[in-house]
């Protein structure tokens, strides 16, 4: 087995990767792809040599340049696997377990705050769902399932902005603003805990970093959520509970709108 490093200078975001995905695709050869978009470096695994590889990445135009070519164990591959799907299934297991109570409670609370941040974490466990395909996986099939997971999303979205509407045209009581702050936290609890996960892991893979930035986006969501439970309790209104609701939802549909866009 053997690992060539390419430095690519102008693969500064995902949508590089995508590209480069895309051109790599097909080539029997290969049996990993490590990204490090900071870095701008491209770590390929592969059978035999790396001329193919070295003349599809320099059709790209994107400042191909080889650092090294060296011989490793396949092992070395397939624990750096094992170790991404374990993380990944215990933050896709975590976030699917606060879906669940979010959108319960917030449904028996009345709040869509609550119901938004429950969806939200539905959202992430799509996300944690397609890095799982992601790993070992092949791009048309990640795509495939990128542009449904993304079209759910969006019709999530959607309909949560429409109850939100309903609400503020008066319909729906004053949410129960006990069960809103002491379900946040408990979701707060499960979010930092995967985002200490998925930091132990040090993986610089594109796919594991995305993870990081939707769970670091969920802390922001869950201390709103905190923060508008303490505004119905001090005003008596339910107007906190719905403007915080609907910027959640928000980042739900730009989540759905970054996942087509990597879809296609």
């Amino acid at each position: 087995m053997l690992r060539t490093i390419f430095k690519i200078s102008k693969m500064d975001c995902p949508a590089e990767e995508q590209m480069i995905r895309a051109k790599l695709e097909g080539m029997t050869d290969i049996q990993n792809l490590k990204f490090d978009i900071p870095g701008r470096q491209l770590e390929i695994c592969h059978a035999n040599g790396y001329e193919d590889f070295a003349a599809a990445l320099e059709s790209l135009h994107l400042g191909t340049k080889l650092i090294s070519s060296e011989t490793i164990e396949s092992t070395d591959i397939k624990d750096d696997h094992r170790q991404q799907t374990r993380v990944l299934w215990q933050v896709l297991t975590i976030n699917f377990f606060f879906f669940a109570l979010e959108i319960i409670s917030g449904f028996m609370a009345g709040s869509m705050g609550l119901v938004a941040d429950g969806l939200d974490m539905l959202a992430d466990s799509i996300v944690y769902g397609l890095s799982l395909i992601a790993v070992g996986g092949t791009v048309r099939r990640k795509k495939k399932i990128a542009e449904a997971a993304g079209y759910f999303q969006t019709v999530l979205a959607l309909l949560g902005f429409v109850e939100v509407i309903r609400r503020f045209l008066g319909y729906g009581e004053t949410p129960d603003f006990h069960v809103m702050i002491f379900i946040s936290f408990l979701a707060l609890a499960g979010n930092v805990s995967c985002l200490y996960v998925l930091q132990k892991s040090k993986s610089r893979e594109a796919h594991m970093q995305a993870s990081m930035i939707f769970t670091s986006m969920d802390v922001i969501a869950n201390l709103g959520v905190i923060v508008a439970g303490g505004f119905v309790y001090v005003t008596g209104s339910k107007l906190p509970d719905l403007i915080v609701g609907a910027i959640v939802f928000i980042l739900v549909g730009r989540g759905a709108y970054r996942i087509l866009q990597l879809s296609k």
